[in-house]
């Protein structure tokens, strides 16, 4: 045997979109039920676990076996289920190097990550049943009474469907295989599927939560919520004053007619507010800032060795194939700005919520700014954080052959600052002459280069940062005016889509490659690695204007038709571009033995021993990949006790 195609059907007492897989695979109750599979493209076989079967010999042996490849649409759920299966301990896992996932494969051409839905984009003869969502529900989850008791349903209880089952678990190999004979046209890189081990190994390894941290975290929120509840009640005599049309109500009384109790809403009211008025909108105000749904997902995803696991997902972003937060979503984690951060952890993790809400404003904001402090590093280790220097921006230079750019990099200078420079024609320095400036050249920095305007840089923040409205469009003028080589980047691009689109053909610029083959848009980026958009069309834009249309993942999470320019497809290349970068230093990170343990957008967790060389990791990480001559990458970093922005 050669290849093992694989799809398992299981039952848990955890909910597994909550929990995620490794901790689904650990509840006492979990087993597996049924075991689809197909050695070297036979038949499918099912083997009904439930009724007591046995795997076969050589497919038993093939699951530990390095020579025999195992494939699954998110095989990370089957290598992991298996893994409790063959009874591994906790922590322990089927090695992710003789694997290949089908839905890392999919998304490598641009396609939807359910098997569902590259069935149906694909178009194949044999797609999911339909019927697969009702039979998960009825056997592989718990069921509710009226009185809200669960309980169980077994494959005696419903004969007829458990065929029906059988069935399902049967056809979802076979749809796995044809899109692997669909897709054979189109193979992932040997380069790329190294980076998916790495990615898998990291998933394993998990990262450690201090969960007193977070018990007690939820502890004092649920004591805030109540306290300033009972406070708002008093104010207002409400029975719910946190509801909308009961606050509303309220504040008619008092002479107050409002449409809407948002954020902005509060705020603006808040201005001119007095007494009561301003009492129950600031109590409303502070309840609104409560939340404690990462916390809490934090015990509902950690496992029984106190390690959080599966909280990247490889090539999650199909645009571009970045990495994606799941689970706690460290991807968009609050940052942290307390001086103290430190003593404000500490008064949280003894309990003492009263001297907390006595020295800071807001006991939401604290608790939301101590979410990062809750990762921390196994007895005996620190957290070694390293990230890039402003990635993005030195690979869109680099791309683009924005020489003053190349020559701030060089220098060891600051963007913002020498951005601002270029932009306003004055010095300017981070703490010394027109200092003040270098705020809105970050804002430019942050919203402009990938051809946005006045809209990006509000979305931005720019009004809050002391910029005038009428400021916004001269800002926009002066960032592309000392910015030309990237502005023409952009045009470039657009116009080597285009006809790459039009003419079926291949076309290039910058050192990126556009190729038009089988219904496919190939953008090869400086790496190799091809980004891919499907069934691309020349079409017209919400403008009026010629763009290149194609279809992909878009709201709500549909497959639409979408358009796209020149910008838009730069910054996927830059992105995909960064992406690139890190996956490689987090490859020499690997081979030299750190342990990492997390990564968010372009910075690398490792847990290592105190004594741990810091330049090494930095000096590593900071490489120059071979095939990016004249990029200049810089990372740094910093030691910590518990996860945290330096």
């Amino acid at each position: 045997m050669k290849i093992l195609s694989i799809d398992i059907e299981t039952y848990s007492a955890t909910n597994l979109a909550k929990a995620g897989v490794y901790r689904y695979s650990e509840d006492s109750d979990f087993e597996i039920l049924l075991f689809g599979y197909s050695a070297d493209g036979g038949p499918v076989q099912v083997v009904d676990l439930a009724a007591g079967e046995q795997l076969p010999d050589e497919v038993l042996s093939a699951l530990t076996d390095p020579a025999v490849l195992k494939t699954a649409f998110n095989a990370q759920f089957e290598r992991v289920c298996l893994s409790r299966y063959l009874g591994y301990p906790t922590g322990t896992y089927l090695d992710p190097s003789s694997w290949h996932c089908t839905m890392v494969w999919a998304a490598t051409l641009g396609l939807p990550l359910s098997l569902e839905g590259v069935g149906a984009v694909l178009g194949l003869e044999k797609q999911k049943l339909k019927e697969g969502k009702d039979l998960i529900r009825y056997f592989c989850t718990l069921a509710k009474t009226r009185d809200g008791d669960t309980f169980r349903h077994y494959p005696t209880d419903a004969p007829e469907k458990w065929a029906l089952f059988k069935a399902y678990n049967l056809r979802d190999v076979e749809t796995e295989m044809a899109i692997q004979q669909r897709l054979a046209k189109f193979p992932v890189t040997e380069s790329e599927w190294r980076n998916y081990v790495l990615d898998q190994q990291i998933n394993d390894r998990g990262i450690r939560l201090d969960l007193t941290l977070v018990k007690q975290a939820i502890a004092c929120d649920e004591q805030f919520k109540q306290t300033h509840m009972e406070m708002a009640k008093a104010v207002t005599g409400l029975d719910n004053p946190n509801s909308p049309a009961q606050l509303k109500a309220w504040l008619a009384e008092k002479g107050i007619e409002v449409d809407s109790l948002s954020k902005a809403s509060v705020l603006d009211l808040l201005e001119s507010a007095s007494g009561e008025v301003e009492l129950a909108l600031s109590l409303r105000q502070e309840l609104a800032k409560s939340s404690v749904k990462k916390y809490t997902a934090m015990q509902t995803v950690v496992g029984a060795d106190d390690r959080a696991r599966g909280l990247i997902q490889f090539y999650g972003a199909n645009r571009t194939g970045r990495y994606a937060g799941r689970l706690i979503q460290v991807q968009n984690l609050p940052q942290n700005h307390l001086p103290d951060l430190d003593e404000a952890r500490s008064l949280v993790r003894d309990g003492q919520f009263a001297a907390l809400d006595m020295l800071y404003d807001s006991v939401p904001l604290v608790l939301s700014e101590l979410i990062r402090t809750a990762f921390v590093p196994k007895p005996g280790c620190r957290f070694f954080v390293a990230d890039f220097a402003a990635i993005e921006a030195r690979v869109i230079a680099w791309i683009a052959g924005e020489q003053w750019r190349q020559e701030v990099f060089a220098s060891g200078g600051d963007i913002y600052c020498a951005s601002a420079s270029a932009m306003f024609h004055v010095p300017v320095e981070k703490h010394g002459q027109n200092a003040h400036l270098r705020q809105r050249g970050k804002i430019a920095e942050l919203a402009l280069g990938y051809g946005g305007a006045v809209g990006a840089l509000k979305a931005m923040g720019a009004l809050n940062y002391g910029v005038a409205e009428h400021e916004l469009q001269p800002l926009v003028d002066a960032w592309r005016q000392s910015n030309p080589t990237i502005v023409r980047l952009w045009w470039d691009v657009d116009t080597a889509a285009k006809t790459c689109v039009a003419e079926k053909t291949v076309t290039s610029c910058h050192g990126i490659t556009f190729e038009y083959r089988s219904g496919m848009m190939f953008v090869t980026l400086p790496s190799g690695r091809k980004l891919a958009y499907v069934k691309p069309k020349l079409g017209e834009n919400r403008f009026g204007g010629d763009a290149v249309t194609y279809e992909g993942v878009g709201t709500q999470k549909k497959w639409l038709r979408l358009e796209t320019y020149g910008p838009k497809l730069v910054e996927n290349i830059v992105q995909a571009t960064a992406r690139d970068i890190l996956a490689e230093a987090m490859l020499r990170l690997s081979a030299k033995g750190y342990r990492i343990v997390m990564h968010v957008h372009d910075e690398a967790v490792i847990e290592a021993p105190a004594e741990t060389d810091l330049t090494d990791i930095c000096v590593t990480m900071g490489q120059q990949p071979k095939w990016a001559d004249g990029l200049l990458l810089r990372a740094d970093g910093y030691v910590c006790d518990f996860y945290k922005k330096d």
